[in-house]
Formats: structure tokens, C-alpha cells, sequence
């Protein structure tokens, strides 16, 4: 059997393979709720084989919507959509996982395909948004609010109540959201972080929040089910967050009970330089899991079965997530068990379409 086709034992639960669904915003909800379009899109790649299915960015406040159409699970009332959903993904034989978010200063914008500009406090739709430190993600965006010491008590707290209600929605992986510059990630970046309180200045105090959250959700989120944390792995900016950097979070973070870094870069300065190519960021995978000792994800640009399977073999991560190829092709899993010649069971309904070899 190919490595990328193996299970994964995570504490309490086993990946039936390597193979995780990106969270990737649709931005087709209306008051955070999940609809028949996010039953369709997630559950048709539990239908394809994926071992995990992560749900798109959360929010775990309404101000923490990267859009007024994103996700939720900021109230009770979001729990029997998303259940409808997790029972689905569980009956094909996959994971569900959520990643749980809060936008930070990139809140309060439109849709992609509505232009994706900044709404205003003012505007139809929009709302003030927060951030560490009152500086706008680029020129021309609203200020965001600096959240005091007491705000960001409310932050942690949120989290805390969302990962109850992913407990209750059927969820058994969680995914922190502390990447491409929303509200986390904005916290431990020199960047985007100019706070002289306990939140700010020093490595420590920078990452301060993050670890909070992380040790909060940790508590109450059960003991046999995994916790993730996506990390922007550098900034790709000189005087940003570094590689160095992540490898120390990431140690910081296994001291918490997190089993796996999911390891993606950049997104919090709009003007950083990005080499992108095929597996562009698997390099700080591989960094991460070699020097933290941890579990570590490889994202970016990754499209081939074959290239997917190098990355797991060469030591380089413990999983793939794919996000625009499972766009494209949400049966993925079945056509790269076929090329990497692994034996992978088909739904029983569509056995009678299924290659022989």
C-alpha cells in the first residue's frame, strides 16, 4: 500500500488514509448557517475517499466573518445544520473535522466574485472589526480596533464555547486557525503586532494568545479526539515571522496537547513576495516535523498523486491537504489509489464504474 493511501492513527480516531480536505471558504452561508451547498460540497468528498474532511473557517463570533456569507458556530442554533452534515461525512467512512476562525482586521469584506473589498462599519453589512495592534491590513481598509486585555478574554472564551458546539455537531478533529493573517496569526507577527502589554513585544508575549486558546480548547475538547493548529510558517517579509519562529511554536504548542501543525505561509502583508510553485511550502513542513518532533501537514500546490505520496515518503509531513484539485476533481482519493496501485474500496454504488486493472 502507498503511504498516502495508509491510516493514520491519531489518538482516539484512525484516518482511513493521508489524504485531508483543505478548509476552503464557499461563502454561502446567510447567518453563519450550513446549507444543502455545504452538504453537497463537503459530503461529495467523503463520497471521493478523503480520509478527513475540514469544514471551511468557523466563525466562532459574527465580527470574526471574513465575509457576512461565511461559516459559523457562534451560537447554538448552528449545531443541526452542521450535524446533518458530520453524520453524512461519518457514514462514508471519513472524518469531519472543523477549523475554528476569527477574521481579525481581514473581516468585514465582500465576497470574492463580489469584488472583495473592505465594508466599512458603517456600510450595509459591515462592522468594526479587531485586531492587535489599530493598524489596517493595507491601505485604504478601515482601522481596526486595538482589543484590550478584556476583549481578548472574550476571544479565548469564544473559543471556548465554539469547540463545545463542534462537540456537539459531531466534529472529532478540530483545527485552530492561526494563519494568512486573521486574528492569531495577526497576535504573534511583529508585523501586524506593536502592543507593549503582556500580548505584545516578546516571542512569548506574541504568542501568548494563540497558546491561550490553544490551552483552553485543549481542556474541553475530548481527550480521544485530535486538535490542529494551522500556522503561517513565515511571512515572507523581512522583520516577520520566521521558520525559526514556527519550529518554537510549535514546540510550544505540543507542550498543550496539539498532535498536528498544519503548515501553509504568508497572507498577513499584502505586499510579501511568494515564490509559488509546486509544493512551495512543504519545506516548512518537513522543518517543522524534523526539529519540533511533531506531526506536521503539507499544503500548497499539491496536485499529483505521486507528488502527495514523495512528500509523505521523504519524511517531509504526515498528511496532504489538497484544496483546489479536490475543487476540481472531488474524487481524487480513488483516482490516486488507482495510480499509486493501493487497494481503496469504492462507495458500493459506484463499484460498477470503478477501473479494473
Amino acid at each position: 500500500m502507498s503511504i498516502l493511501m495508509s491510516p493514520l492513527p491519531l489518538r482516539g480516531i484512525t484516518l482511513k488514509n493521508r489524504i485531508v480536505v483543505s478548509p476552503m471558504c464557499q461563502y454561502s452561508s446567510q447567518d453563519g448557517f450550513a446549507n444543502d451547498w455545504h452538504l453537497v460540497h463537503l459530503g461529495s468528498r467523503a463520497v471521493g475517499g478523503a480520509g478527513l474532511i475540514l469544514f471551511e473557517a468557523s466563525a466562532v463570533v459574527p465580527e470574526g466573518r471574513i465575509t457576512p456569507h461565511d461559516l459559523g458556530i457562534w451560537k447554538d442554533e448552528h449545531i443541526e445544520g452542521l450535524k446533518r452534515i458530520t453524520d453524512f461525512i461519518s457514514a462514508q467512512g471519513s472524518v469531519p473535522g472543523i477549523q475554528l476562525a476569527h477574521a481579525g482586521r481581514k473581516a468585514s469584506h465582500h465576497r470574492p466574485w463580489d469584488g472583495g473589498k473592505a465594508i466599512a462599519p458603517n456600510e450595509e453589512n459591515g462592522w468594526q472589526t479587531v485586531a492587535p495592534s489599530p493598524i489596517p491590513f493595507q491601505d485604504g481598509e478601515p482601522t481596526p480596533h486595538e482589543l484590550t486585555e478584556a476583549e481578548i478574554g472574550q476571544v479565548v472564551d469564544a473559543f471556548e464555547a465554539a469547540t463545545k458546539r463542534s462537540l456537539e455537531a459531531g466534529f472529532k478533529v478540530i483545527e485552530l486557525h492561526a494563519a494568512h493573517g486573521y486574528l492569531l496569526h495577526a497576535f504573534y507577527s511583529p508585523l501586524s503586532n506593536q502592543r507593549t502589554d503582556k500580548y505584545g513585544g516578546s516571542f512569548e508575549n506574541r504568542i501568548r494568545l494563540l497558546l491561550e486558546v490553544t490551552e483552553r480548547v485543549r481542556k474541553v475538547w475530548p481527550q480521544e479526539y485530535p486538535l490542529f493548529v494551522r500556522i503561517s510558517a513565515t511571512d515572507w517579509t523581512e522583520g516577520g515571522w520566521t521558520g525559526d519562529d514556527s519550529v518554537a511554536l510549535a514546540l510550544a504548542l505540543k507542550k498543550l496537547g496539539v498532535d498536528l501543525v498544519d503548515c501553509s505561509t504568508g497572507g498577513n502583508v499584502p505586499q510579501a513576495e511568494i515564490p509559488i510553485a509546486p509544493s512551495y511550502q512543504v519545506p516548512f513542513s518537513q522543518m517543522v516535523r524534523q526539529r519540533a518532533n511533531i506531526l506536521t501537514g503539507a499544503v500548497g500546490m499539491v496536485t499529483e498523486a505521486q507528488q502527495a505520496e514523495e512528500i509523505l515518503a521523504g519524511g517531509q509531513a504526515d498528511v496532504v491537504l489538497l484544496a483546489r484539485e479536490l475543487l476540481r476533481d472531488p474524487y481524487f482519493p480513488m483516482h490516486a489509489a488507482l495510480q499509486l496501485g493501493s487497494a481503496h474500496a469504492w462507495p458500493p454504488q459506484y463499484e460498477r464504474a470503478k477501473p479494473r486493472r
